[in-house]
Order: structure tokens, then sequence, then C-alpha cells
């Protein structure tokens, strides 16, 4: 499991709302330093030949953006506004996650290999996950991200009454993103932050997400992929969950040979790959424009629609740099995910 430094914690032993605002915020900074991690190691799959695995990370990654989401909504019913249009809202590949996450994990912009994979466990791995088919390994000592959380939930019952806006203020809602929690008092703040820590690592009796989801949590998602096999219902076992279901197999050849940690200063000025590697960041960059702006108060439908849109181009950018398209004559290119604000084609 990850390693989480003091500072995370840091007035969440005494908190007042503005402490707890603070941890939100590397919350959702946290959550959203996982994705490029995971979009970069989904879009290096060729999806003829890793279709299984494609589709759990794709599913991961939607769920992360709920988390974020989630975790923004949580700052803004304490009266916070989420920080995300900024250059240091990006952290820097290769490194530690942001927030006070201890650097003996040092993360990757990498495509998907096995190494990769123990990367997305560690990040995803719950203090004491649930031994299914023999996987008792021993458990590292160190704080996961949802301790963190429950630190945050802890916190939350500790803050004056009235600490809590209602009406809903700045609100990401069901109607808007599928899951979403309307924050307006402890419960539902408990409720919205409960889902993050579920989603990502289960509970201590079940590898699955929710009592009646149909998808395990992340970590356990993940584990099919390690284990070669979705994970299954068995009465018969202690727990009753093996990795007995569909095959979910890795062919090491449908990957295609990007770099990893690619940087814009490492492309050729005026080259092909450098035109679609900056090309790639401003739109990312838009990206999180329009996030910030529906999570601080844009919070319409018309909004999401715009950052969804924006969403789809970077999807369309990124497998089109990977697979080597429309350059086919170009090095298959990878995304840097750098801050880029001025549109590189003037």
């Amino acid at each position: 499991m990850i390693r989480l430094q003091r500072s995370m914690f840091k007035g969440l032993a005494a908190p007042t709302v503005a402490s707890v605002i603070v941890s939100l915020q590397k919350a959702v900074e946290l959550e959203h330093s996982t994705i490029p991690i995971y979009l970069y190691a989904l879009y290096s799959l060729d999806a003829a030949k890793n279709g299984a695995i494609v589709g759990i990370i794709q599913s991961v990654v939607v769920e992360e953006m709920l988390h974020m989401t989630l975790a923004a909504n949580v700052l803004n019913a304490l009266g916070g506004s989420p920080q995300i249009d900024t250059p240091n809202f990006i952290p820097s590949y290769p490194g530690p996650l942001p927030g006070g996450v201890e650097d003996d994990l040092i993360v990757h912009l990498a495509p998907f290999t096995p190494d990769q994979l123990g990367t997305f466990l560690q990040i995803e791995k719950p203090e004491d996950p649930l031994p299914i088919k023999r996987d008792a390994s021993a458990q590292d000592e160190g704080t996961t991200i949802g301790q963190f959380y429950q630190a945050i939930i802890q916190a939350l019952a500790q803050l004056p009454p009235g600490s809590f806006n209602n009406p809903p203020r700045n609100q990401i809602g069901p109607d808007l993103m599928e899951g979403a929690v309307v924050v307006t008092d402890l419960a539902t703040a408990q409720q919205a932050l409960s889902t993050i820590v579920e989603q990502g690592e289960g509970t201590s009796t079940s590898p699955e997400e929710s009592p009646d989801g149909d998808e395990p949590a992340h970590y356990y998602r993940f584990m099919q992929i390690y284990r070669a096999a979705t994970l299954q219902p068995a009465p018969l076992r202690n727990p009753p969950w093996a990795y007995s279901g569909a095959p979910v197999l890795f062919d090491a050849n449908g990957v295609y040979p990007v770099p990893t940690d690619p940087k814009a200063s490492a492309y050729p000025p005026g080259s092909a790959q450098a035109i679609a590697n900056d090309t790639f960041n401003y739109t990312y960059t838009n990206l999180l424009g329009a996030l910030h702006l529906l999570f601080n108060g844009s919070n319409t439908g018309e909004q999401m629609n715009r950052a969804i849109g924006v969403m789809m181009s970077l999807k369309g950018q990124a497998k089109a740099m990977m697979a080597g398209i429309p350059n086919a004559s170009a090095p298959n290119t990878g995304p840097s995910f750098e801050y880029q604000p001025v549109n590189p084609g003037g």
C-alpha cells in the first residue's frame, strides 16, 4: 500500500472548516493524479488484442472522475472552491502522487505492463485485502488512501453545526453525473466520501464496491488482470469469492511502442510528434479549465456537455497518437499531460 505523509492529516486531529477544506483539495488532486496514469496505460493497449483489460481500466477511470467530483462536492459544501485550472494541479511524471504521498512510490506515465499493473494495485490496495484464492501476501506498513478519507469523514463530524451550505452550493448531482451525491449536511458528506473508499477498496468483508453493485472495487478489479480471470462468487470458499470466471488475458503484442514518461521538450520542435503532443496538452489544459468552471458554479448541463466534448476530443487524440495514426511514418507518440494554456497552432 502507499504511504501517506503526516502532512496529509494535518489539521484533521483538531479540525476546522478551513483545515478540512485543505485536505479535500488534496483529495481532489490525488484523485485526478491517477487518471493520466490509468489513461496512458489504457490508450497504449490495442483493444482488439487486450479488450478485457481495456474494459477494466476504462471502468476505473470513469469512477476516478466520479471520486474527484465527490471530493469537490464536499469541499464546495463547506464553502471552499476547488482549484483545478492551475499548473500545480498536474503532478510531474515520474514522481510521487500529490498531496503528501511518500516518495517511495514513484509513479510513471507508462504503457501497460505487468509492472505498471503492480503500481495500480499499490495505489488501490486496501488496508487488509481479502485473501481471495490464496492472495494472502504480507501486508506493507503504511497508510492507505482509504484511511485518509476515513480521517476526513471523522473530522467532518467534529465541525461546528452549520458548517455545511444548505441550500446546495456548486454541487454536481446525479442528473449531471451518475453516482454523484449532492452534499448539504454531515450525512451526505460522509456518504460521498464513503462511496470513494468503497469503490476503491471494497469493504472489510466484501470485494464489491457496494452491496447492490455489479463491479468489484478497483483493487479487486485490477486483481482480475493479475489473476487472468474475472472475480466470481464462490459460496464454498472463505471468503466466498474466487478469480475463476471469464479469462482476462494479456497479449504483450497488443501494446503500442510508446515511450515512458514523455516530455514535450523531448520531441523535436516542429516534428509531427511535437505538434500532436502540444495539441493534446492544449486540449488537456482546456479540459481542466472546463472542469474548474463546472465545479465552481457553472454546474449546468451545458457546461457538463462542454467538458464531455473536450474529454472525447482528448480521447481521440491520445488513441491516434499512441497508435501512430494519422502520421504512421512518425514514431508512436506518448502524450505528456503537461499544462499548455496557449494554442500551439496560434
